[in-house]
């Protein structure tokens, strides 16, 4: 990958992220950030990246703690070009926002006053995005592999109009601390390893995580979800009928 592409890609993230605190925590050695050079490295040579300008370009902060699955779900149906519903202060555009992708359908699979006392599982994440024309396909990692997961998460960073989210436990790839949920935007075969562009900009920059790191931080049980161990979705626009 050229210099040039280094620099538009690093560019456009760095739009995204403008408005974001600059004051984040610190990162454990087993990560590498996006803008450091590790990290363009694994950039520049990676093996699938399609998903990552639609979604840098639609790069968001969650709103609270305990939105960042909202925040994702919105990153990527907006990414997908979903038609949206209108938003008051822009019409005559629409756009999803972390306010209008919920509603009395998605109230059903997760109220919001629960949302917003525990965030969302993994079950609910595909659950919510069932509301929308998208086919997603929700992977619980103790019902899958390391092996697995990297072959059909590459696969689907390498197709246009193809994202993964990802729900994991910070703490077992050293951050803090709890659980989490972003989308993935690359993978280099060569480092095996995923960016993630992290929806709690305020706390943690994007990283570039092992595959095993961020496969055994999946492969971790869920309280609010029956003990489930946690995983990824698969998401697409609905095939037309």
């Amino acid at each position: 990958m050229s210099k040039l592409h280094i620099a538009w890609a690093t560019f456009v993230l760095g739009l995204s992220v403008a408005g974001a605190n600059a004051d984040t925590l610190p990162l454990p050695q087993n990560l590498s950030g996006f803008s450091t050079h590790d990290g363009e490295v694994y950039f520049a040579e990676s093996d699938a990246r399609e998903a990552y300008f639609p979604l840098a370009s639609n790069f968001l902060t969650q709103k609270t703690q305990a939105y960042c699955g909202v925040a994702s779900i919105v990153m990527v149906l907006n990414a997908l070009g979903v038609p949206a519903p209108p938003v008051p202060e822009y019409t005559p555009y629409r756009t999803f926002t972390q306010d209008n992708v919920l509603n009395e359908q998605t109230d059903a699979v997760l109220p919001r006053e629960v949302l917003a006392r525990q965030g969302m599982t993994l079950d609910q994440i595909g659950g919510i995005l069932a509301t929308q024309p998208v086919k997603a396909e929700v992977h619980h990692a103790a019902d899958s592999s390391a092996d697995e997961f990297r072959q059909l998460a590459m696969s689907y960073l390498g197709q246009p109009g193809h994202f993964v989210i990802v729900n994991y436990l910070r703490k077992a790839i050293g951050e803090e601390i709890g659980g989490h949920i972003s989308p993935l935007a690359a993978y280099d075969g060569k480092a095996d390893r995923f960016l993630i562009l992290d929806v709690a900009r305020y706390k943690y920059p994007p990283v570039w995580v092992k595959t095993a790191d961020i496969f055994a931080a999946m492969n971790t049980p869920d309280a609010a979800n029956d003990n489930k161990s946690r995983g990824f979705v698969l998401v697409t626009a609905a095939p037309v009928q």
